[in-house]
């Protein structure tokens, strides 16, 4: 696996207020996400952004960036969509950002009866594998793929299916 850097910002306190061990355990599961999906990244290094932020920033993002005038739970800006994008020899792949707003996810996470940490694990994975050019909104078989991929990385962890059949719309846009 290529030498990657998970860089996180913390924005929100309430992210490790409620998950002391928030950073560790999103770097772990960005890590695991990029170790299990299938894509050829080169060999040089790789770097992607995680941000814990809370409604209010992803709320402004998701107006800005998608129209939508709402907090979501999990946006991942991918450098990769970019053809244009400039790459510098030698210096790491910039995969993109993946921003998780700290109330959307905890009103979820508690409305399903689930662990924050688990629904948090969830969304890190999810938001990686868009980076990693994966999608749920254009195509059935690519969503069931994506899918797949995420309960198979969870199921490593511990963490259950998170499409189960009692859920049926986890992730934004999910199915």
């Amino acid at each position: 696996m290529n030498p990657v850097t998970v860089a996180i910002s913390v924005e929100d306190p309430s992210w490790t207020q409620a998950l002391s061990d928030a950073e560790p355990v999103a770097e772990r599961m960005a890590l695991a996400a990029l170790e299990q999906a299938d894509c050829d990244l080169g060999d040089g290094p790789v770097e992607i952004s995680l941000v814990l932020a809370d409604d209010t920033t992803v709320q402004g993002l998701n107006r800005d960036w998608r129209g939508k005038d709402k907090p979501t739970n999990v946006l991942s800006f991918a450098t990769l969509d970019d053809e244009d994008a400039p790459r510098v020899a030698g210096a790491p792949l910039l995969l993109g950002d993946v921003i998780l707003a700290f109330g959307t996810c905890r009103d979820e996470a508690q409305a399903m009866g689930k662990p924050l940490v688990d629904h948090f694990r969830h969304l890190v994975v999810h938001g990686v594998l868009h980076l990693l050019g994966y999608d749920h909104e254009e195509d059935e078989a690519e969503a069931l793929e994506m899918e797949r991929l995420e309960t198979a990385i969870l199921a490593g962890f511990g963490v259950a299916d998170p499409y189960g059949a009692d859920e049926s719309d986890i992730a934004e846009g999910g199915r």
